[in-house]
């Protein structure tokens, strides 16, 4: 059985289901309830997934399966257009050249002859790609003697503002005391559009007027945490990378004013990219990977795009973590980043 048949295995319900024997629900323990919950949760979280991937399914998918109509032999023909296809899914060239060298060993190796035994060894491999033999972390990383901050950085328009309130909602629902402050001085109505955040999911916030230096928002912001016990700090940045060499300062500064509040951190530097900017968005990570030290990735409105591919690219080719993506425009919409989760949803109508 291939990896991808096994992760089907994981969130596919069976055709059938037996009628529990009633003196097993009764003596039902604790421990089971609970995990039928957390079935429910999963399975849930996996038809977000499925929403939210549609349009890049809808698309790369139903190529994949032309693909394999067309051609009844494996052929070079048939290899130059795969490698067209996973390239317009904005998979990314040398992710996509990588992955080619890798199929074209295993039909020689495994003497295979038609495309239609292909079709699992293709997502198999995608997702081979993808953890390459690494530990793969989405989790958060939290200060476990103190409070913990979080910056995210990434340009105008990807929709950082959003991405910390949906962020701040769901700490706030784990029972965490969240404070946002409202670093992008520069961006006209930027702090305002925070604090209503801030005011819609009840959290605190700290914010002063446009213009004045972000630095000195973030200390005062963080004098405030600590006298009020806040559990997370979440911080906005401004996102003009036109100059690169300025920003650069101005993080190293935001960088050293919070790490002489804090010991170690901030404990999380988020890179916020808009999915359906595609190459452009590899070039945004690229550039802000050289100006600070992003430990991931959050990748918004990746239910408006056909080229879903465009997560495999940003591990390939940057090397830093998804820790989130944006699959649509409610609170639920987002969630933590899930390989698996993405590779059924990408792939589900394929066999």
């Amino acid at each position: 059985m291939g990896l991808f048949q096994k992760i089907k295995g994981m969130f596919q319900k069976p055709d059938s289901t037996e009628e529990t024997n009633k003196n097993v629900v009764e003596t039902q323990k604790t421990e089971d309830i609970n995990e039928k919950v957390e079935e429910k949760k999963v399975e849930q979280e996996v038809k977000i997934y499925e929403k939210g991937l549609s349009k890049t399914r809808n698309s790369f998918v139903s190529r994949l399966s032309n693909l394999t109509n067309k051609y009844h032999k494996i052929t070079e023909e048939y290899f130059e257009e795969l490698e067209e296809t996973l390239i317009m899914a904005d998979i990314g060239v040398n992710t996509v050249m990588d992955f080619m060298d890798r199929l074209r060993d295993r039909v020689r190796k495994e003497h295979l002859e038609s495309p239609e035994e292909l079709k699992e060894i293709i997502v198999d491999e995608l997702f081979i790609i993808y953890v390459d033999d690494s530990v793969l972390s989405t989790k958060l990383n939290y200060n476990e003697n103190g409070p913990t901050v979080m910056l995210f950085v990434g340009v105008n328009g990807v929709g950082k503002t959003t991405t910390i309130a949906k962020l701040a909602h769901r700490l706030k629902e784990e029972g965490k005391k969240v404070l946002l402050i409202a670093g992008d001085t520069f961006r006209a109505g930027a702090t305002k559009q925070l604090e209503e955040w801030s005011q819609k999911i009840g959290v605190g916030f700290y914010g002063k007027q446009e213009g004045v230096d972000p630095s000195s928002v973030i200390y005062d912001g963080l004098e405030l945490s600590k006298k009020e016990n806040y559990d997370i700090i979440l911080i906005d940045t401004a996102g003009r990378l036109q100059n690169k060499s300025n920003l650069m300062q101005e993080l190293e500064k935001i960088n050293r004013v919070i790490a002489s509040f804090i010991e170690g951190a901030p404990q999380e530097t988020l890179l916020v990219i808009d999915a359906t900017t595609g190459q452009n968005g590899i070039s945004q990570a690229k550039s802000f990977k050289e100006i600070t030290n992003v430990t991931g990735i959050v990748l918004t409105k990746l239910d408006g795009t056909a080229k879903g591919g465009i997560v495999l690219a940003i591990k390939e080719e940057v090397g830093i973590p998804v820790k989130f993506i944006g699959l649509g425009e409610r609170k639920e919409d987002f969630q933590v980043f899930d390989i698996e989760k993405y590779i059924y949803g990408l792939f589900k109508d394929m066999m």
